[in-house]
Protein backbone atom coordinates (compact mmCIF):
# COMPACT_ATOMS: atom_id res chain seq x y z
CA UNK A 1 0.00 0.00 0.00
CA UNK A 2 1.32 3.39 -0.88
CA UNK A 3 1.68 6.41 1.36
CA UNK A 4 -1.60 7.88 0.08
CA UNK A 5 -3.58 4.87 1.34
CA UNK A 6 -1.85 5.14 4.73
CA UNK A 7 -2.86 8.79 4.89
CA UNK A 8 -6.45 7.89 3.95
CA UNK A 9 -6.58 5.33 6.74
CA UNK A 10 -5.16 7.83 9.22
CA UNK A 11 -7.86 10.36 8.25
CA UNK A 12 -10.60 7.75 8.52
CA UNK A 13 -9.46 6.76 12.00
CA UNK A 14 -9.09 10.39 13.11
CA UNK A 15 -12.55 11.27 11.82
CA UNK A 16 -13.98 8.23 13.56
CA UNK A 17 -12.42 9.31 16.85
CA UNK A 18 -13.23 13.03 16.64
CA UNK A 19 -16.71 13.33 15.13
CA UNK A 20 -19.49 12.25 17.48
CA UNK A 21 -21.44 9.24 16.33
CA UNK A 22 -18.70 7.88 14.06
CA UNK A 23 -16.47 6.21 16.63
CA UNK A 24 -15.89 2.53 16.03
CA UNK A 25 -16.96 0.42 18.90
CA UNK A 26 -16.82 -3.34 18.65
CA UNK A 27 -20.49 -3.26 17.68
CA UNK A 28 -20.04 -0.78 14.82
CA UNK A 29 -17.50 -2.92 12.97
CA UNK A 30 -19.51 -5.54 11.04
CA UNK A 31 -19.49 -9.06 12.47
CA UNK A 32 -17.63 -10.58 9.51
CA UNK A 33 -14.71 -8.21 10.05
CA UNK A 34 -14.67 -8.91 13.79
CA UNK A 35 -14.74 -12.66 13.22
CA UNK A 36 -11.99 -12.75 10.60
CA UNK A 37 -9.86 -10.25 12.53
CA UNK A 38 -10.06 -12.46 15.63
CA UNK A 39 -9.28 -15.57 13.57
CA UNK A 40 -6.21 -13.91 12.02
CA UNK A 41 -5.05 -12.01 15.12
CA UNK A 42 -5.56 -8.53 13.64
CA UNK A 43 -7.34 -5.60 15.35
CA UNK A 44 -10.89 -5.53 13.95
CA UNK A 45 -11.03 -1.74 13.72
CA UNK A 46 -7.78 -1.70 11.73
CA UNK A 47 -9.04 -4.38 9.33
CA UNK A 48 -12.23 -2.40 8.78
CA UNK A 49 -10.30 0.88 8.34
CA UNK A 50 -8.08 -0.69 5.68
CA UNK A 51 -11.15 -2.06 3.86
CA UNK A 52 -12.78 1.40 3.99
CA UNK A 53 -9.65 3.06 2.61
CA UNK A 54 -9.15 0.42 -0.06
CA UNK A 55 -12.69 -0.17 -1.36
CA UNK A 56 -14.93 2.35 0.38
CA UNK A 57 -17.98 3.51 -1.55
CA UNK A 58 -20.90 5.76 -0.70
CA UNK A 59 -23.96 3.50 -0.48
CA UNK A 60 -26.88 5.81 -1.19
CA UNK A 61 -29.58 3.36 -0.08
CA UNK A 62 -27.90 3.04 3.34
CA UNK A 63 -26.70 6.65 3.44
CA UNK A 64 -23.31 5.33 4.51
CA UNK A 65 -19.73 4.98 3.31
CA UNK A 66 -18.81 1.30 3.40
CA UNK A 67 -16.29 -1.13 1.91
CA UNK A 68 -17.60 -2.50 -1.40
CA UNK A 69 -16.86 -6.17 -2.19
CA UNK A 70 -17.08 -5.90 -5.98
CA UNK A 71 -14.28 -3.35 -6.35
CA UNK A 72 -11.39 -3.68 -8.77
CA UNK A 73 -8.49 -1.31 -9.33
CA UNK A 74 -6.47 -1.30 -12.52
CA UNK A 75 -3.65 1.18 -13.12
CA UNK A 76 -4.81 3.43 -10.28
CA UNK A 77 -8.42 3.59 -11.48
CA UNK A 78 -11.09 2.14 -9.18
CA UNK A 79 -14.09 0.31 -10.64
CA UNK A 80 -17.16 -0.46 -8.54
CA UNK A 81 -19.44 -3.19 -9.89
CA UNK A 82 -23.00 -3.91 -8.85
CA UNK A 83 -22.51 -7.68 -8.60
CA UNK A 84 -19.80 -10.26 -8.03
CA UNK A 85 -20.48 -11.66 -11.48
CA UNK A 86 -19.95 -8.29 -13.18
CA UNK A 87 -16.67 -7.76 -11.29
CA UNK A 88 -15.57 -11.30 -12.15
CA UNK A 89 -16.28 -10.73 -15.86
CA UNK A 90 -14.17 -7.55 -15.86
CA UNK A 91 -11.38 -9.24 -13.90
CA UNK A 92 -11.20 -12.25 -16.21
CA UNK A 93 -11.27 -10.00 -19.30
CA UNK A 94 -8.32 -7.97 -17.98
CA UNK A 95 -6.39 -11.14 -17.17
CA UNK A 96 -7.03 -12.46 -20.71
CA UNK A 97 -5.53 -9.19 -21.99
CA UNK A 98 -2.39 -9.98 -20.00
CA UNK A 99 -2.93 -7.44 -17.25
CA UNK A 100 -1.80 -8.77 -13.88
CA UNK A 101 -1.47 -5.87 -11.43
CA UNK A 102 -5.13 -5.72 -10.42
CA UNK A 103 -6.35 -4.99 -6.89
CA UNK A 104 -9.38 -7.08 -5.99
CA UNK A 105 -12.27 -6.96 -3.54
CA UNK A 106 -12.85 -5.47 -0.11
CA UNK A 107 -9.18 -5.48 0.80
CA UNK A 108 -7.89 -4.70 -2.71
CA UNK A 109 -5.51 -7.66 -2.65
CA UNK A 110 -3.17 -7.48 -5.64
CA UNK A 111 -3.45 -10.39 -8.08
CA UNK A 112 0.17 -10.12 -9.27
CA UNK A 113 1.63 -10.45 -5.78
CA UNK A 114 -0.94 -12.65 -4.05
CA UNK A 115 -2.43 -14.89 -6.76
CA UNK A 116 -1.66 -18.07 -4.85
CA UNK A 117 -3.32 -16.77 -1.69
CA UNK A 118 -6.36 -15.54 -3.62
CA UNK A 119 -6.97 -18.86 -5.40
CA UNK A 120 -9.31 -18.60 -8.36
CA UNK A 121 -10.63 -15.32 -9.73
CA UNK A 122 -14.06 -16.24 -8.37
CA UNK A 123 -12.63 -16.98 -4.91
CA UNK A 124 -10.72 -13.68 -4.97
CA UNK A 125 -14.09 -11.89 -5.16
CA UNK A 126 -15.62 -13.82 -2.26
CA UNK A 127 -15.90 -11.16 0.48
CA UNK A 128 -14.95 -13.45 3.37
CA UNK A 129 -12.07 -15.07 1.49
CA UNK A 130 -10.81 -11.63 0.41
CA UNK A 131 -10.99 -10.34 4.00
CA UNK A 132 -9.17 -13.43 5.25
CA UNK A 133 -6.36 -12.98 2.71
CA UNK A 134 -6.08 -9.26 3.46
CA UNK A 135 -5.98 -9.93 7.21
CA UNK A 136 -3.28 -12.57 6.70
CA UNK A 137 -1.19 -10.06 4.72
CA UNK A 138 -1.60 -7.47 7.50
CA UNK A 139 -0.61 -10.08 10.10
CA UNK A 140 2.46 -11.04 8.07
CA UNK A 141 3.46 -7.37 7.88
CA UNK A 142 2.97 -7.09 11.64
CA UNK A 143 5.17 -10.11 12.31
CA UNK A 144 8.09 -8.40 10.58
CA UNK A 145 7.44 -4.83 11.80
CA UNK A 146 5.88 -5.43 15.25
CA UNK A 147 3.76 -2.30 14.87
CA UNK A 148 0.27 -2.10 13.40
CA UNK A 149 0.72 1.34 11.79
CA UNK A 150 3.92 0.21 10.08
CA UNK A 151 2.03 -2.90 8.99
CA UNK A 152 -0.56 -0.74 7.26
CA UNK A 153 2.29 0.96 5.40
CA UNK A 154 3.56 -2.35 4.02
CA UNK A 155 0.11 -3.67 3.07
CA UNK A 156 0.56 -3.09 -0.68
CA UNK A 157 3.97 -3.78 -2.26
Amino acid sequence: MGRSIGIKILWIVLIALVIPGTGWSSGSVPAGYRSIAAEQGVPHSLLYAVALAESGKQIESAKAFRPWPWTLNLAGQGYFYETRSAAWQALTAWLREGRRSIDIGLMQVNWRYHRERLGTTWQALDPYHNLRVGAAILKQCYQTRRDWWSSVGCYHP
